[in-house]
Protein backbone atom coordinates (compact mmCIF):
# COMPACT_ATOMS: atom_id res chain seq x y z
CA UNK A 1 0.00 0.00 0.00
CA UNK A 2 1.42 3.11 -0.80
CA UNK A 3 2.05 6.08 1.35
CA UNK A 4 1.47 9.69 0.12
CA UNK A 5 4.48 11.63 1.11
CA UNK A 6 4.42 14.28 3.76
CA UNK A 7 5.35 16.99 1.78
CA UNK A 8 1.60 16.32 -0.01
CA UNK A 9 -0.16 15.81 3.51
CA UNK A 10 1.28 19.39 4.18
CA UNK A 11 0.07 20.87 1.36
CA UNK A 12 -3.13 19.31 1.46
CA UNK A 13 -3.50 21.02 4.93
CA UNK A 14 -2.52 24.17 4.41
CA UNK A 15 -5.14 24.22 0.48
CA UNK A 16 -8.16 23.07 2.62
CA UNK A 17 -7.63 25.16 5.78
CA UNK A 18 -5.59 28.70 4.43
CA UNK A 19 -5.51 28.39 0.52
CA UNK A 20 -9.27 27.83 1.00
CA UNK A 21 -10.15 30.39 2.94
CA UNK A 22 -8.67 33.43 1.54
CA UNK A 23 -9.15 32.65 -2.03
CA UNK A 24 -12.30 34.41 -2.96
CA UNK A 25 -10.75 37.84 -1.52
CA UNK A 26 -7.26 37.77 -3.24
CA UNK A 27 -9.99 36.58 -6.74
CA UNK A 28 -12.34 39.60 -5.73
CA UNK A 29 -10.11 41.97 -4.82
CA UNK A 30 -6.54 41.22 -6.51
CA UNK A 31 -4.94 40.81 -3.42
CA UNK A 32 -1.69 38.66 -3.26
CA UNK A 33 -2.08 36.02 -1.17
CA UNK A 34 0.08 36.49 1.66
CA UNK A 35 -1.52 34.30 4.33
CA UNK A 36 -0.85 31.28 1.98
CA UNK A 37 2.65 32.13 1.59
CA UNK A 38 3.47 32.94 4.89
CA UNK A 39 1.36 29.44 5.74
CA UNK A 40 3.80 27.68 2.89
CA UNK A 41 6.85 29.14 5.06
CA UNK A 42 5.86 27.93 8.52
CA UNK A 43 5.26 24.56 6.74
CA UNK A 44 8.78 24.41 5.19
CA UNK A 45 7.27 23.99 1.92
CA UNK A 46 9.07 26.71 0.43
CA UNK A 47 12.45 24.98 1.12
CA UNK A 48 10.89 21.84 -1.11
CA UNK A 49 13.40 21.61 -3.81
CA UNK A 50 15.75 23.01 -1.82
CA UNK A 51 19.12 21.04 -0.91
CA UNK A 52 19.44 19.64 2.69
CA UNK A 53 22.44 20.72 3.23
CA UNK A 54 21.19 24.41 3.15
CA UNK A 55 17.84 23.64 4.78
CA UNK A 56 15.47 21.93 2.14
CA UNK A 57 13.52 18.86 1.93
CA UNK A 58 16.13 17.85 -0.84
CA UNK A 59 12.52 17.12 -3.17
CA UNK A 60 12.56 17.03 -7.36
CA UNK A 61 10.23 18.74 -10.16
CA UNK A 62 7.78 16.32 -9.55
CA UNK A 63 7.44 16.63 -6.32
CA UNK A 64 6.96 20.41 -6.89
CA UNK A 65 4.58 19.66 -9.62
CA UNK A 66 2.46 17.45 -7.24
CA UNK A 67 2.64 20.56 -4.80
CA UNK A 68 1.37 22.94 -7.06
CA UNK A 69 -1.30 20.81 -8.17
CA UNK A 70 -2.93 20.84 -4.68
CA UNK A 71 -2.77 24.20 -3.89
CA UNK A 72 -4.16 24.94 -7.68
CA UNK A 73 -7.59 23.23 -6.25
CA UNK A 74 -8.12 25.97 -3.93
CA UNK A 75 -6.68 29.33 -5.89
CA UNK A 76 -4.81 29.41 -8.73
CA UNK A 77 -3.19 32.68 -7.83
CA UNK A 78 -1.11 31.39 -4.99
CA UNK A 79 -0.07 27.90 -7.29
CA UNK A 80 1.52 30.66 -9.78
CA UNK A 81 2.96 32.59 -7.08
CA UNK A 82 4.17 29.16 -5.49
CA UNK A 83 5.28 27.96 -8.90
CA UNK A 84 7.75 30.62 -9.88
CA UNK A 85 9.58 30.35 -6.59
CA UNK A 86 10.14 26.84 -6.85
CA UNK A 87 11.82 28.09 -10.52
CA UNK A 88 13.40 30.74 -9.19
CA UNK A 89 15.14 28.22 -6.54
CA UNK A 90 15.72 25.54 -9.27
CA UNK A 91 17.80 28.23 -10.66
CA UNK A 92 19.56 29.18 -7.03
CA UNK A 93 20.49 25.63 -6.70
CA UNK A 94 22.01 25.03 -9.59
CA UNK A 95 24.24 28.00 -9.75
CA UNK A 96 23.83 30.10 -6.68
CA UNK A 97 25.52 31.00 -3.23
CA UNK A 98 25.41 28.79 -0.11
CA UNK A 99 24.39 32.03 1.79
CA UNK A 100 21.65 32.34 -0.97
CA UNK A 101 20.91 28.83 -0.98
CA UNK A 102 19.88 28.76 2.57
CA UNK A 103 16.97 32.12 2.27
CA UNK A 104 15.32 30.66 -0.25
CA UNK A 105 15.29 27.16 1.60
CA UNK A 106 13.86 29.05 4.66
CA UNK A 107 11.53 30.52 2.72
CA UNK A 108 13.30 34.05 3.84
CA UNK A 109 13.45 35.08 0.07
CA UNK A 110 10.73 34.36 -2.07
CA UNK A 111 11.96 34.04 -5.34
CA UNK A 112 10.30 34.76 -8.86
CA UNK A 113 11.57 34.56 -13.09
CA UNK A 114 11.73 37.99 -15.00
CA UNK A 115 12.10 36.59 -18.64
CA UNK A 116 9.66 37.47 -20.43
CA UNK A 117 10.28 41.17 -22.29
CA UNK A 118 8.02 43.49 -23.97
CA UNK A 119 10.99 43.34 -27.00
CA UNK A 120 10.89 39.34 -27.66
CA UNK A 121 7.53 38.92 -26.51
CA UNK A 122 7.07 34.92 -25.78
CA UNK A 123 10.72 34.30 -26.77
CA UNK A 124 11.29 34.40 -23.13
CA UNK A 125 14.93 32.58 -24.18
CA UNK A 126 16.29 35.78 -26.18
CA UNK A 127 15.48 38.39 -23.99
CA UNK A 128 16.92 42.04 -25.50
CA UNK A 129 17.66 43.74 -22.18
CA UNK A 130 21.07 44.17 -21.72
CA UNK A 131 23.78 43.77 -18.77
CA UNK A 132 26.82 46.35 -19.13
CA UNK A 133 30.25 45.39 -16.77
CA UNK A 134 31.27 48.43 -15.49
CA UNK A 135 33.92 48.64 -12.83
CA UNK A 136 31.24 49.21 -9.90
CA UNK A 137 29.50 46.10 -11.13
CA UNK A 138 26.74 44.62 -13.87
CA UNK A 139 24.51 47.56 -15.11
CA UNK A 140 21.08 46.42 -15.81
CA UNK A 141 18.48 48.04 -18.52
CA UNK A 142 15.23 45.78 -19.96
CA UNK A 143 11.79 46.22 -19.74
CA UNK A 144 10.35 42.81 -18.75
CA UNK A 145 6.47 42.44 -19.70
CA UNK A 146 5.15 40.29 -17.12
CA UNK A 147 6.95 39.24 -13.55
CA UNK A 148 4.77 37.13 -11.46
CA UNK A 149 4.58 38.67 -7.37
CA UNK A 150 6.72 41.41 -9.18
CA UNK A 151 5.98 43.72 -5.75
CA UNK A 152 5.98 40.90 -3.01
CA UNK A 153 8.87 38.66 -4.27
CA UNK A 154 12.36 39.40 -2.72
CA UNK A 155 14.83 38.21 -5.92
CA UNK A 156 14.08 38.23 -9.61
CA UNK A 157 16.20 35.45 -11.14
CA UNK A 158 16.81 37.90 -14.23
CA UNK A 159 17.61 37.82 -17.60
CA UNK A 160 19.85 39.97 -19.79
CA UNK A 161 21.91 39.09 -23.18
CA UNK A 162 25.08 38.16 -22.02
CA UNK A 163 27.89 41.09 -20.96
CA UNK A 164 30.57 40.10 -23.16
CA UNK A 165 30.71 36.25 -23.83
CA UNK A 166 28.59 34.94 -27.02
CA UNK A 167 24.72 33.17 -26.81
CA UNK A 168 21.84 34.36 -26.53
CA UNK A 169 21.04 35.20 -22.51
CA UNK A 170 22.92 35.18 -19.00
CA UNK A 171 21.05 35.01 -15.42
CA UNK A 172 21.54 37.28 -12.54
CA UNK A 173 20.14 37.43 -8.89
CA UNK A 174 18.35 41.25 -8.65
CA UNK A 175 16.72 42.21 -5.47
CA UNK A 176 13.45 43.48 -5.96
CA UNK A 177 14.36 47.19 -3.55
CA UNK A 178 17.53 47.42 -6.03
CA UNK A 179 17.57 51.50 -7.07
CA UNK A 180 16.49 52.06 -10.69
CA UNK A 181 13.49 49.01 -10.70
CA UNK A 182 9.86 50.40 -11.58
CA UNK A 183 7.47 48.06 -10.56
CA UNK A 184 4.71 50.19 -10.26
CA UNK A 185 0.74 50.08 -10.97
CA UNK A 186 -1.56 47.45 -10.01
CA UNK A 187 -2.69 44.13 -11.82
CA UNK A 188 -6.28 44.26 -12.57
CA UNK A 189 -6.78 41.29 -14.87
CA UNK A 190 -9.18 38.64 -16.37
CA UNK A 191 -7.94 35.70 -14.14
CA UNK A 192 -4.79 34.74 -11.41
CA UNK A 193 -5.85 38.39 -10.10
CA UNK A 194 -4.28 37.63 -7.38
CA UNK A 195 -0.32 36.93 -8.52
CA UNK A 196 0.57 40.34 -8.75
CA UNK A 197 1.95 40.06 -12.33
CA UNK A 198 3.14 43.67 -13.16
CA UNK A 199 5.81 44.75 -16.14
CA UNK A 200 8.80 45.86 -14.72
CA UNK A 201 11.49 48.49 -15.95
CA UNK A 202 14.89 48.49 -15.15
CA UNK A 203 16.94 51.30 -15.25
CA UNK A 204 20.96 51.26 -14.43
CA UNK A 205 20.35 48.67 -12.20
CA UNK A 206 23.73 47.63 -10.73
CA UNK A 207 24.17 44.20 -9.21
CA UNK A 208 27.52 42.75 -7.83
CA UNK A 209 29.00 40.83 -10.67
CA UNK A 210 28.92 37.37 -8.31
CA UNK A 211 25.64 37.60 -8.81
CA UNK A 212 25.69 36.30 -12.10
CA UNK A 213 24.08 32.88 -12.15
CA UNK A 214 26.05 30.29 -13.70
CA UNK A 215 28.55 31.48 -16.83
CA UNK A 216 28.37 34.50 -19.02
CA UNK A 217 26.25 33.53 -22.17
CA UNK A 218 24.86 30.47 -20.07
CA UNK A 219 21.61 31.57 -19.10
CA UNK A 220 19.60 29.41 -21.70
CA UNK A 221 20.70 26.26 -21.11
CA UNK A 222 19.61 27.19 -17.44
CA UNK A 223 16.35 28.08 -19.15
CA UNK A 224 15.82 25.08 -21.12
CA UNK A 225 17.50 22.31 -18.75
CA UNK A 226 16.08 23.58 -15.36
CA UNK A 227 13.32 25.98 -15.64
CA UNK A 228 11.44 25.05 -18.91
CA UNK A 229 10.69 21.18 -17.94
CA UNK A 230 9.57 22.60 -14.26
CA UNK A 231 7.80 25.03 -14.94
CA UNK A 232 5.58 23.45 -17.38
CA UNK A 233 5.33 21.06 -15.33
CA UNK A 234 3.95 23.41 -12.76
CA UNK A 235 1.77 25.06 -14.91
CA UNK A 236 0.50 22.01 -16.12
CA UNK A 237 -0.18 21.02 -12.43
CA UNK A 238 -2.30 24.20 -12.05
CA UNK A 239 -4.81 23.19 -15.41
CA UNK A 240 -5.40 19.68 -13.75
CA UNK A 241 -6.16 20.87 -10.47
CA UNK A 242 -7.97 23.77 -11.76
CA UNK A 243 -10.12 21.15 -13.91
CA UNK A 244 -10.50 18.42 -10.83
CA UNK A 245 -12.51 21.66 -8.51
CA UNK A 246 -14.12 22.50 -11.49
CA UNK A 247 -15.78 19.26 -12.11
CA UNK A 248 -16.39 18.66 -8.04
CA UNK A 249 -18.40 22.33 -7.97
CA UNK A 250 -20.39 21.30 -11.11
CA UNK A 251 -21.68 18.03 -9.85
CA UNK A 252 -22.25 19.51 -6.40
CA UNK A 253 -24.49 22.07 -8.69
CA UNK A 254 -26.23 19.88 -10.81
CA UNK A 255 -27.12 17.43 -7.68
CA UNK A 256 -28.45 19.52 -5.41
CA UNK A 257 -30.22 22.02 -8.45
CA UNK A 258 -34.07 20.74 -9.40
CA UNK A 259 -36.43 21.45 -11.61
CA UNK A 260 -39.37 21.82 -8.46
CA UNK A 261 -41.75 20.99 -11.39
CA UNK A 262 -40.93 17.79 -11.62
CA UNK A 263 -39.22 16.78 -8.74
CA UNK A 264 -36.10 15.58 -10.51
CA UNK A 265 -32.04 17.35 -10.10
CA UNK A 266 -30.26 18.61 -13.11
CA UNK A 267 -27.88 15.74 -12.40
CA UNK A 268 -31.07 13.43 -13.93
CA UNK A 269 -30.85 14.18 -17.57
CA UNK A 270 -28.78 12.57 -20.12
CA UNK A 271 -27.30 15.80 -21.62
CA UNK A 272 -25.99 16.84 -18.53
CA UNK A 273 -24.56 13.59 -17.25
CA UNK A 274 -22.88 13.45 -20.79
CA UNK A 275 -21.57 17.20 -20.70
CA UNK A 276 -19.92 15.70 -17.20
CA UNK A 277 -18.68 12.38 -18.51
CA UNK A 278 -16.39 14.46 -21.68
CA UNK A 279 -15.74 17.05 -18.85
CA UNK A 280 -14.14 13.93 -16.53
CA UNK A 281 -12.50 11.71 -19.28
CA UNK A 282 -10.92 14.93 -20.49
CA UNK A 283 -9.52 15.75 -17.26
CA UNK A 284 -8.30 12.43 -16.55
CA UNK A 285 -7.08 12.09 -19.94
CA UNK A 286 -4.75 15.24 -19.33
CA UNK A 287 -4.04 14.50 -15.36
CA UNK A 288 -2.45 10.87 -17.26
CA UNK A 289 -0.13 12.85 -19.24
CA UNK A 290 1.17 15.03 -16.75
CA UNK A 291 2.00 12.20 -14.25
CA UNK A 292 3.87 10.25 -17.22
CA UNK A 293 5.80 13.37 -17.16
CA UNK A 294 6.34 13.51 -14.12
CA UNK A 295 7.41 9.73 -14.28
CA UNK A 296 9.48 10.58 -17.79
CA UNK A 297 11.44 12.95 -15.24
CA UNK A 298 12.43 10.92 -12.93
CA UNK A 299 13.69 8.50 -14.91
CA UNK A 300 15.44 10.59 -17.28
CA UNK A 301 13.82 8.79 -20.16
CA UNK A 302 14.30 9.48 -23.76
CA UNK A 303 11.12 11.45 -24.04
CA UNK A 304 11.19 13.53 -21.49
CA UNK A 305 11.42 16.63 -22.87
CA UNK A 306 8.70 15.74 -25.91
CA UNK A 307 6.98 14.91 -22.89
CA UNK A 308 7.25 18.10 -20.69
CA UNK A 309 6.49 20.59 -24.04
CA UNK A 310 3.43 18.39 -24.24
CA UNK A 311 1.94 18.54 -21.11
CA UNK A 312 1.25 22.17 -20.69
CA UNK A 313 -0.16 22.84 -23.82
CA UNK A 314 -1.94 19.71 -23.55
CA UNK A 315 -3.52 20.56 -20.13
CA UNK A 316 -3.58 24.09 -20.74
CA UNK A 317 -6.04 23.73 -23.92
CA UNK A 318 -7.99 20.78 -22.18
CA UNK A 319 -8.36 23.22 -19.14
CA UNK A 320 -10.00 25.81 -21.28
CA UNK A 321 -12.45 22.61 -22.64
CA UNK A 322 -13.46 21.48 -19.41
CA UNK A 323 -14.14 25.25 -18.31
CA UNK A 324 -16.14 25.54 -21.24
CA UNK A 325 -18.34 22.87 -20.32
CA UNK A 326 -18.37 23.27 -16.52
CA UNK A 327 -20.06 27.20 -17.59
CA UNK A 328 -22.71 25.34 -20.15
CA UNK A 329 -23.26 22.35 -17.52
CA UNK A 330 -24.16 24.93 -14.61
CA UNK A 331 -26.27 26.85 -16.61
CA UNK A 332 -26.75 30.84 -15.48
CA UNK A 333 -25.88 30.20 -12.23
CA UNK A 334 -22.16 29.85 -13.67
CA UNK A 335 -21.86 33.47 -13.90
CA UNK A 336 -22.63 33.47 -9.78
CA UNK A 337 -19.38 33.76 -7.71
CA UNK A 338 -21.26 31.78 -4.80
CA UNK A 339 -21.50 28.24 -7.58
CA UNK A 340 -17.17 28.81 -7.74
CA UNK A 341 -17.08 27.75 -11.78
CA UNK A 342 -16.63 31.71 -13.18
CA UNK A 343 -13.32 31.45 -10.96
CA UNK A 344 -11.57 28.73 -12.54
CA UNK A 345 -12.95 29.22 -16.03
CA UNK A 346 -11.14 32.84 -15.51
CA UNK A 347 -7.67 31.05 -14.16
CA UNK A 348 -7.27 28.91 -16.75
CA UNK A 349 -7.55 30.77 -19.16
CA UNK A 350 -4.12 32.00 -18.39
CA UNK A 351 -1.70 29.13 -19.18
CA UNK A 352 -2.36 29.45 -22.84
CA UNK A 353 -0.09 33.13 -22.75
CA UNK A 354 2.42 32.38 -20.33
CA UNK A 355 5.13 31.53 -22.02
CA UNK A 356 5.96 29.48 -23.64
CA UNK A 357 2.50 29.64 -24.91
CA UNK A 358 0.70 27.18 -25.71
CA UNK A 359 0.95 28.28 -29.48
CA UNK A 360 5.01 28.25 -29.39
CA UNK A 361 4.77 24.71 -27.51
CA UNK A 362 2.90 23.51 -30.28
CA UNK A 363 5.29 24.70 -32.85
CA UNK A 364 8.00 22.91 -30.64
CA UNK A 365 5.96 19.67 -30.37
CA UNK A 366 5.78 19.92 -33.91
CA UNK A 367 9.37 20.40 -34.67
CA UNK A 368 10.20 17.62 -32.66
CA UNK A 369 7.70 14.92 -34.23
CA UNK A 370 9.65 15.69 -37.39
CA UNK A 371 13.24 15.38 -35.87
CA UNK A 372 13.87 18.96 -36.62
CA UNK A 373 15.81 21.23 -34.31
CA UNK A 374 13.70 23.56 -31.88
CA UNK A 375 15.51 26.28 -32.13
Amino acid sequence: MSTIPSYLQLASTIATTVVAKHAAKVDSDGDFPSEAIASLKRSDLLGLMSAPTVGGMGEGAPAAAQVVEIIARECASTAMVLCMHYCGTAVLESSGTEAMRRRAASGDALMTLAFSEAGSRSHFWAPVGTAETQGDGVHLYAHKSWVTAARHADYYVWSSKPSTALGLSTLWLVPRDAKGLDTGGSFDGLGLRGNDSLPVIATDVVVPADHRLGVDGGGFDLMMGVVLPLFNACSAGVSVGLMETAIARAVVHVSGTKHEHMDTSLSQLPTIRNHLARMKCSADAARCLWLDTLAAMVGNRPDTMLRVLECKAFAGDTANEVMDLAMRVCGGAAYRKDVGVERCFRDARAAGVMAPTTDVLYDFIGKAVCGMDLF
